[in-house]
């Protein structure tokens, strides 16, 4: 997973859900995705693991100004956003588990670049 995005912010109303307490997984998919799905699994388990962690996920086709305003080139793009709303880390294509977690434990300690 690559680095954070010049401490944008989201919030709650771009994310079009609630955020987590202590970080959040946004997942940018599309309907005919089929790694999309694979990535709604493995960020939903990764968020039940890890208490204060919320997973969102936003239908690119639907938000097409916020996909281009965070430069979103394909599907799918997971954000690891900090308690603030900060865009810690970004991963285009299907993520591990194991580097979810990291990016996770990134955005938890507040140990990130930005």
């Amino acid at each position: 997973m690559r680095g954070a995005d010049d401490g944008r912010r989201l919030t709650a109303a771009e994310l079009g859900g609630e955020p987590g307490e202590r970080a959040t997984l946004v997942q940018f998919s599309s309907a005919f995705c089929a790694p999309c799905r694979a990535t709604r699994r493995t960020l939903a388990e990764v968020a039940r693991m890890v208490p204060g962690v919320a997973h969102v996920e936003i239908d690119a086709e639907a938000r097409l100004e916020l996909v281009r305003e965070l430069g979103i080139l394909k599907t799918p793009t997971v954000l690891v956003l900090d308690a603030g709303g900060a865009v810690v880390r970004r991963a285009q294509g299907q993520p591990r588990r194991a580097d979810v977690i990291a990016a996770l434990g990134e955005a938890v300690s507040g140990r990130h670049d930005g």
